[in-house]
């Protein structure tokens, strides 16, 4: 009878030590939410409060939804410590993946310290380092030695991170450069979240994207899956000859679309333009810009640039436009066609990026027309200036040292180099001033070269310091010539008038000169009046000064404006 129970206590034993080794059992009371099985183990007492679990070959351990798999692992029942050995798997929630080949595993904080080939994974995102803290609870992932992340195509490293894993979100510190195919970055502070691809900038930041536009921030979100991006803390955008600087700026890579807020600058090198204002709207797609709020637009010349503010200013490609543009030109001193000019200011910017302006002129009126459209300048390169145009309209006012003026609205073409002047236009130059319904003003490499004056032209020289003489030229219409941005001469024809204050070689007042003929030129030498010609039966008087009253010395329709001229870039914006 002894013997049987001695076999059946020998069996229960051997059967409990094998199960044991083999199934899942609980854990000792310091332990005891830890299950645990592989292939041996054994436990001893180091102390009095000590005991050690030593788990060896196919270890695997399990914590609520955590699975722990490890070549060998040793639990300690005192410091809640699992230490694991060789080909670490970490299985959290079966939605993140660790792997490493040593760890150090508290079970009461429920934290992972992980070392030597440590690999972070929810499936889509990877983060490598060598040594990596792993909070099981919060599910975050922390490293200080160096880290990197592969998120499909984009490669993200930095000497410190953070990675949390439910939220996606990462934050990154020290060195951190992040590589994608359409763009790279680099800065010393980033936040990054692996699902929506959004990169938050919180520290000075360099980007280069795959069109070789580099961009430097302090503040905002580059946007990658839907390609747009907020930049903030006045980034600058350097983009080819094109820089753009702002308090914020909104691009969107889809439409080429950048939004500059708040004290913007747009430039231009290659084609010398600058552009201020508190809002521009640039289109990278079609080479165009917009500006509003205050915009004031720099043309950069060797010695006298010209500034040019209006309520809005637009500028793009000349091969973008849809339409003609009729220019007149100038040939044996006069104007072959005016089909383009109108007189209400918006009718004259429709004439020229609007429809093409009804006519009943002649074949031989419009041969010398200058037609500018899609077909003249399709072959053009973008960065090609004669494939330009500006747009300027409500409160126009142009300031350089040399040359002022005034509008309603204002078009430039690079094609024709010419400014378009619209709706009672004044310009001056020197002591010189010019009034008409149109002013064309012809530039040759940006600077003043000729002028053409339609309808009511009529041109004002002072000639004496306290503007009481003026010396005055009317006509149907006035061409003028410049040398080095001084008027050189005027030219009145059709139904010409002029008054002329006659001076001596002291500069002494001998008397006034007033004529009619169907031709005028006004001749200048030192930016003041020289001479007066008359060309085809003129008819003209000479009249001693005391001879002729104040009213007499004054053309019909004489207004001397100098009190609208901006005389300085300080009064560009002006009433």
């Amino acid at each position: 009878m002894k013997q049987l129970v001695f076999l059946l206590l020998l069996t229960a034993g051997l059967f409990c030590n094998a199960f044991a080794q083999n199934t899942p059992m609980q854990a000792t009371d310091s332990l005891k939410e830890i299950q645990h099985s592989s292939d041996r183990f054994r436990s001893e007492m180091k102390d009095s409060v000590t005991r050690l679990t030593i788990l060896i070959g196919h270890v695997v351990l399990i914590q609520d939804n955590t699975i722990f798999y490890c070549d060998s692992a040793i639990m300690n029942s005192n410091t809640h410590v699992i230490e694991a050995f060789g080909n670490i798997h970490i299985n959290d929630h079966d939605s993140v993946h660790t792997y490493s080949q040593y760890l150090i595993y508290h079970t009461d904080t429920r934290i992972a310290n992980l070392r030597k080939q440590v690999r972070l994974t929810n499936g889509k995102t990877v983060l490598y380092t060598e040594e990596l803290q792993y909070n099981v609870n919060d599910k975050i992932g922390e490293y200080h030695t160096g880290g990197r992340i592969v998120n499909e195509q984009s490669v993200l490293t930095s000497k410190e991170g953070l990675y949390y894993t439910e939220l996606k979100d990462a934050y990154f510190y020290g060195n951190v450069s992040l590589k994608d195919p359409k763009y790279s970055l680099k800065t010393d502070s980033l936040l990054y979240n692996t699902g929506t691809q959004v990169s938050t900038f919180i520290a000075l930041t360099n980007i280069k994207d795959s069109a070789n536009r580099n961009i430097t921030t302090r503040d905002g979100f580059y946007d990658l899956k839907n390609r747009t991006a907020f930049f903030g803390q006045r980034p600058i955008i350097q983009d080819g000859a094109v820089t753009i600087i702002a308090n914020t700026v909104e691009t969107d890579d889809s439409t080429g679309i950048n939004k500059l807020k708040g004290n913007a600058i747009y430039k231009d090198t290659a084609q010398g333009v600058a552009v201020m204002g508190n809002y521009i709207e640039a289109n990278k797609k079609e080479g165009s810009f917009f500006a509003t709020r205050h915009p004031l637009m720099i043309i950069k010349q060797d010695q006298d640039s010209l500034y040019i503010t209006a309520d809005t200013l637009i500028s793009g490609r000349l091969s973008k436009l849809r339409t003609a543009v009729s220019a007149p030109v100038l040939q044996n001193d006069s104007i072959t066609t005016t089909a383009a000019v109108s007189k209400e200011p918006k009718d004259s910017l429709q004439a020229v990026v609007g429809a093409p302006p009804k006519t009943t002129a002649t074949n031989d009126t419009l041969k010398n027309t200058v037609v500018i459209n899609t077909d003249s300048v399709k072959t053009t390169a973008s960065n090609d200036s004669t494939d330009r145009y500006f747009m300027a309209y409500s409160h126009v006012r142009i300031f350089s040292d040399s040359l002022q003026a005034i509008s309603d609205s204002l078009f430039y073409s690079g094609k024709d180099s010419i400014f378009r002047l619209f709706k009672e236009p004044i310009l001056w130059a020197s002591n010189s001033q010019v009034t008409g319904d149109t002013i064309y003003l012809y530039t040759k490499n940006k600077k003043a070269d000729r002028l053409s004056v339609f309808e009511n032209g009529m041109a004002i020289n002072k000639s004496d310091s306290m503007a009481t003489m003026f010396n005055q030229l009317k006509g149907n219409r006035l061409n003028g010539y410049f040398i080095d941005g001084s008027i050189d001469y005027m030219r009145a024809k059709g139904s010409a008038e002029s008054i002329y204050f006659v001076k001596d070689e002291k500069n002494y007042l001998v008397g006034i000169n007033k004529a009619v003929a169907d031709i005028i030129d006004l001749r200048f030498k030192n930016k003041e009046l020289d001479q007066v010609v008359f060309i085809s039966e003129p008819k003209a008087t000479m009249y001693p000064v005391s001879k002729l009253a104040a009213e007499d010395r004054r053309l019909r329709n004489f207004h001397w404006l100098d009190s609208k001229r901006p005389k300085t870039k300080a009064e560009l914006f002006g009433n």
